[in-house]
């Protein structure tokens, strides 16, 4: 069965990218451009059932790092693993993130859509070799 990821970025271009790049492996995609309000997201999210999220943090409606702090109160959503992809390329802003509970933050001035993925891939990859090593020992 498909693995299942869930995009939350407002830049049109990023993310069709993202999608493309996701869609073309493995994964099953379902995209959110931010311009919900943070509960109707929550929702799509709950409904989806995602193993994966890919979050901006800078979103028109709703602000990134409240996403992280919902989702980890939320029994539904709080073993998903998080992907943080950002303008935001301060210290701070990456220790908020992984002190919320995002799992890895990646800095969009490093990384284009096709690097990032590829790199979210690998990260997915390794930990499917290691829990399939676990299970077999």
């Amino acid at each position: 069965m498909n693995k299942k990821i869930f995009i939350i970025e407002d830049d049109a271009n990023l993310l069709y990218g993202l999608e493309a790049q996701f869609e073309f492996g493995e994964f099953q995609v379902e995209t959110s451009t931010g311009e919900e309000e943070l509960e109707e997201l929550l929702t799509r999210m709950r409904d989806f059932d995602p193993d994966y999220v890919v979050l901006d943090l800078i979103l028109p409606k709703v602000d990134g790092f409240e996403i992280i702090k919902k989702m980890k109160a939320d029994d539904e959503l709080d073993d998903r693993q998080i992907f943080i992809f950002t303008d935001l390329s301060d210290e701070d802003s990456r220790q908020r993130s992984l002190d919320l509970g995002a799992d890895y933050v990646f800095f969009k001035e490093e990384f284009d859509t096709f690097e990032f993925a590829e790199k979210v891939k690998k990260i997915i990859a390794n930990q499917e070799k290691t829990e399939e090593r676990d299970y077999e020992e």
